[in-house]
């Protein structure tokens, strides 16, 4: 599955120019180990999952009613399995798809947390994760004009699609994210 992550940064590095996007796709990739982790799932195949997710995104930004479905038909091609290929298929809530698996679900709730989590570490006086706390984020989340772009009723759905509350999915997230910290430049 190693290889695998070697072509998704081969990938990455062919249709993202955006670094800060690079970042976020990096965010997601461990949270989504970190949550399969906490589920008894597969780490590769959701760490995958995270950090393809987004691959069409400069493609696709100003239609984005056809995210990820570029993303999709390039995967598919690449032969990336079905499993990772569908939560990607899923995961944006304007293509109206219901995700199904535990993958689906994970994906589809809580990639957005981790842009609220940059947002309030670059509004610290350091700009770094290890300044953030999970209070403070639960306080910026209650805060729609902070990161506006944040779509906070996605991510309550992780309290009916995974079974845990935002504060949980917080504190997994947050201690993720500063795992890799130095790769985020944050």
């Amino acid at each position: 599955m190693s290889n695998l992550r070697d072509k998704a940064i081969k990938l990455i590095n062919q249709y993202i120019k955006n670094e800060n996007l690079k970042k976020h796709l990096l965010a997601t990739e461990a949270l989504m180990k970190a949550l399969a982790n906490k589920f008894g799932e597969n780490q590769e195949t959701w760490g995958l999952a995270g950090l393809l997710h987004d691959l069409d995104w400069e493609m696709t930004k100003d239609n984005p009613e056809k995210h990820p479905l570029i993303a999709v038909e390039i995967l598919e091609k690449e032969k990336f399995p079905k499993e990772i290929i569908e939560a990607i298929r899923k995961h944006n809530h304007l293509q109206g798809l219901n995700p199904e698996t535990l993958l689906e679900k994970a994906l589809y709730s809580c990639e957005e947390i981790t842009g609220l989590i940059v947002a309030i570490a670059l509004v610290m006086p350091s700009k770094k994760l290890a300044e953030v706390t999970v209070e403070k984020i639960m306080s910026k989340f209650k805060e729609p004009s902070f990161a506006r772009g944040v779509n906070r009723d996605i991510i309550k759905k992780c309290e009916e699609m995974l079974n845990i509350s935002v504060e949980e999915l917080a504190e997994i997230c947050l201690k993720a994210m500063q795992e890799i910290s130095d790769r985020l430049g944050l």
